[in-house]
Parts: C-alpha cells; sequence; structure tokens
C-alpha cells in the first residue's frame, strides 16, 4: 500500500469521525470515537445522582470501542496488517456495522419518542458504531501512520505547534498534522448541519458507510 493512497484514504476517514461524532453527541448526547469526552460524561454521571442517563450512553460508547481494540488488533497482529485484502476487510467490516446502525434508525423505532431513551434502538446503534470507531485507529497504525483518525486531537496540536521545523517549506508530517483537525472539524460541521435536516440522523450513518466503500476502492488495485 503506497503511503501517498494511504494519505488520502485516511483524510476521507478524518471526516467520517467528524460525522460520526456530531451526529451522535448532538442527537445521544455520547461520543462514538472521541472516548475522553465519555470517560468524563460517565464520571459526572456516577458523581451526581439526579444527572440523565447520558452517561450510560457513553459507558456503553467507551466499553464498545474497547472491545473493537480488542477485536481488530487482533486481526491485524495475526494477519500481514498491510496486506490488501485485510485492509479491504477491515473497512469493510467498519462499514457493514454503520451500515446496520443506519438500518436500524431508519426502519426501526423512533429513538426520539421518549426524553433520555435509552431502548434497544439508541444503545444498539451506539455500541455499533463505537465498535467500528476504533478500527480506523488500528488501521492508521497498520499504515505507519502516527496520528490515527479516531482519537482526540489534543496531541496533534501539541505535535503540530511543538515542531522545530514548524515554518519550514517542505515539512510533511506539519502539513498532515494541519490537515487532521481541518478535515475532522469539515466533518463535524457538516454532520450538525445535516442531523438537524431532513436527512437525519440515519442519513449521516448512510453517507458515512458510503464514504467507508469509497476508502476501499483504492485497495482494491
Amino acid at each position: 500500500v503506497y503511503r501517498d493512497w494511504a494519505d488520502i484514504v485516511l483524510s476521507v476517514c478524518y471526516i467520517v469521525t467528524g460525522l460520526l461524532d456530531s451526529a451522535f453527541i448532538s442527537t445521544s448526547g455520547s461520543f462514538v470515537s472521541m472516548q475522553t469526552g465519555n470517560i468524563i460524561y460517565v464520571g459526572l454521571g456516577l458523581a451526581a445522582s439526579n444527572e440523565p442517563k447520558q452517561w450510560i450512553k457513553s459507558g456503553l460508547s467507551f466499553i464498545s470501542f474497547c472491545m473493537g481494540s480488542f477485536w481488530f488488533g487482533r486481526f491485524h497482529r495475526y494477519l500481514r496488517p498491510s496486506r490488501h485484502w485485510v485492509l479491504c476487510v477491515s473497512i469493510l467490516a467498519q462499514m457493514g456495522l454503520i451500515a446496520m446502525a443506519a438500518a436500524i434508525l431508519t426502519w426501526g423505532p423512533d429513538p426520539t419518542s421518549e426524553k433520555d431513551n435509552i431502548g434497544w434502538s439508541v444503545l444498539v446503534p451506539i455500541a455499533l458504531v463505537a465498535f467500528q470507531g476504533c478500527g480506523q485507529a488500528i488501521t492508521s497504525r497498520a499504515l505507519r501512520h502516527n496520528v490515527p483518525p479516531s482519537v482526540v486531537v489534543t496531541s496533534v496540536y501539541c505535535d503540530l505547534f511543538s515542531d522545530t521545523e514548524l515554518f519550514a517549506l517542505p515539512n510533511a508530517e506539519r502539513n498532515h498534522g494541519f490537515c487532521t483537525p481541518v478535515l475532522l472539524l469539515f466533518g463535524v460541521i457538516i454532520g450538525g448541519l445535516l442531523v438537524h435536516s431532513s436527512i437525519g440522523m440515519a442519513g449521516v450513518l448512510w453517507i458515512a458507510a458510503g464514504l467507508k466503500l469509497l476508502v476501499v476502492l483504492p485497495w482494491l488495485w
């Protein structure tokens, strides 16, 4: 797998991460990729008994993300991680999990029918999407990139502005670190706009699944 192609593929993943986190934080109040926020929500929920049920969703997302890390990590470790078919199967699995969540939201019961709803039509999509979320980070590591698209970007800012060659013209790592939060922000904005439009939460997930399919295509050749 050529690194130039990998940069393009992972750039799409940054947008997908922004789309998914934006959509879920707007509707369910939990992250599915950036687990730092979920840990804070769980801690606040356990500290205050009058807190809404948001901490349950955040806790489920965190557990599902860890389980996904366990599965995807071993899948890539036991097989040659940079093989085309391994990468394709990994991304297709992520796409399938997002599509399953989108199908539940499209044809399942209305998850917004009750306030603080923690029914299966709310919890299962969170678990499915959080499980696949770590797959992008595992794929990034398999391609030897140091900036996984499914983690908090605070470390990216630190590395970017502490770079001794920050203002040097030929600096690929600086450019990559700059593009990461920009693409993530772009995904967040688009996701926030779409989730409050007629497209809705399910539509955002279908778009994310479609982008995952586009990610696979370069690795089929």
